[in-house]
């Protein structure tokens, strides 16, 4: 479990096929503090670390991983959003992120204002998935805040330090990302889908 708050970013220093899959070589400052078998949040992906030497780490992403994401699409020199999986006893500063991307979606609009960024984003909305207005999404891994939510869109805006120290500062019109949305919602929505609102609402009644 994550939290969308980026820790760092890494830096793309090889890339492998084997068979479907792809093996990513990353160098980044967590290197040396990083262990075989540890669960690793890549661009808001969870994958496991599998090799390690000094500030460089290997993971694998299986066939179904880079069809879902935009790892598929990552080369050679590329930045990726990296955060460790959340420890107990410390403050929650983001909000729970598994690290199971839903879908991705394609930057619409990329707006510099005076102290922050503007960023808009389109998906498929024939997925099912939703935002709502002030709710939270995790967008390369990293925890935001939505507003003028519609189907389909939905807006963030980028402070400096996030702007900074994450891929954002990358990100533009047309930019394919990684999109999480909130794991409470998903499940309020699976609840009203299998009729348990009308179940519930029969137990209040009765």
């Amino acid at each position: 479990m994550f939290t969308g708050i980026v820790e760092t970013t890494g830096t793309v220093k090889n890339i492998e096929t084997q068979g479907s899959n792809k093996i990513f070589s990353i160098a980044s400052v967590l290197g040396p503090e990083l262990r075989v078998d540890q669960s690793l949040s890549h661009n808001g992906v969870c994958l496991t670390v599998t090799a390690i030497e000094e500030e460089v780490h290997k993971v694998t992403a299986v066939q179904e991983t880079l069809i879902k994401s935009n790892l598929g699409d990552l080369k050679v020199g590329d930045s990726v959003n990296l955060e460790r999986s959340m420890s107990s006893g410390y403050r929650f500063d983001g909000h729970i992120v598994q690290g199971h991307v839903d879908q991705t979606g394609i930057c619409t609009r990329y707006e510099e204002l005076d102290g922050s960024w503007l960023y808009d984003f389109e998906y498929d909305a024939a997925t099912g998935n939703f935002t709502v207005e002030k709710g939270s999404v995790c967008i390369d891994g990293v925890s935001l805040t939505v507003f003028n939510c519609k189907k389909g869109s939905f807006r963030v805006t980028i402070i400096p330090y996030t702007f900074e120290n994450t891929n954002f500062k990358y990100i533009r019109q047309g930019s394919k990302v990684n999109l999480e949305f909130d794991i409470i919602g998903k499940y309020i929505q699976r609840m009203f889908e299998m009729g348990y609102a009308d179940y519930l609402k029969g137990k209040v009644q009765s």
